[in-house]
């Protein structure tokens, strides 16, 4: 057990950019570019930032999604190597658990519930009651154990998203990661994942790592943030400080950014 469950290292990602011309050089595009992340166990950490700043390509390079073109990436002081292949990150697959931005896309249409969230169990070489387990991490996230025998399109945005949680779950992971999980959701739903989230990290001890363009998320649920612009990290720390107090002035443009509805006159 170390103090920081995820450490990331002079971490850059390029992707070859497509030749106009047959003999023209190679150029190549960078997604991330010498970022650095810690994300103490137990924390709630944030990943703010416009949309193409490279946030979604950290969370990959973190999980053993992708391979970096430089930089290192340590899990509970474990060397991630995403070039290994899949059976040999099987003990980071037990780690972690992900829940990604549209809950219907990542659900196999057609598979039953039961089967979409026991999934890991089984992928993962997990012994024990597989169907018990299903039905216990379903009612950890508000739904009823007959569930288990419907199908995806049976059941609201919200419910869904619920569905992709417990699946992220399923396995007790020390990580659970967000790739803007909220997005999606109407405001109504997104209190309640909000709150679940919230509750599940309090009585698991769960560690968070959310990606979102949603600051009010963040502010409610993280305890640091990470802002990052074209493919850098330019402002970290506690999320209080960061939001309310930003050094950055491209931190400041991003809050300023955000809408604020107009209460209108009092009433009388």
């Amino acid at each position: 057990m170390t103090e920081f469950l995820v450490r990331g290292r002079g971490l850059t990602r390029r992707y070859p950019a497509p030749r106009r011309r047959m003999f023209e050089s190679r150029s190549y595009t960078t997604a991330l570019d010498d970022a650095d992340i810690d994300v103490r166990a137990g924390s709630a950490v944030g990943i703010i930032g416009e949309s193409g700043s490279g946030k979604s390509t950290l969370v990959r390079l973190l999980l053993g999604l992708d391979t970096p073109t430089a930089g290192t990436v340590e899990i509970d002081g474990r060397r991630v190597d995403a070039a290994a292949g899949a059976r040999s990150l099987h003990w980071l697959r037990r780690q972690t658990g992900i829940v990604f931005q549209d809950p219907y896309s990542s659900l196999d249409p057609r598979m039953s519930v039961g089967r979409i969230v026991g999934e890991p169990l089984w992928a993962l070489g997990i012994d024990g009651d597989h169907r018990a387990r299903v039905r216990e991490v379903l009612a950890d996230v508000g739904l009823e154990a007959d569930m288990a025998e419907r199908f995806p399109h049976e059941f609201s945005g919200g419910q869904r998203q619920r569905i992709a949680l417990a699946r992220a779950l399923v396995h007790r992971p020390r990580l659970l990661v967000g790739d803007e999980p909220l997005s999606a959701l109407d405001v109504t739903v997104r209190a309640q994942i909000l709150a679940l989230l919230g509750e599940l990290r309090r009585r698991d001890g769960l560690t968070l790592l959310l990606v979102s363009h949603d600051i009010g998320v963040v502010q409610n649920l993280c305890d640091e943030v990470f802002v990052m612009k074209d493919g850098r990290v330019v402002e970290e720390g506690p999320t209080e400080k960061v939001l309310l107090q930003p050094q950055v002035a491209y931190t400041r443009r991003l809050l300023a950014s955000i809408p604020v509805i107009d209460p209108g006159p009092a009433l009388p």
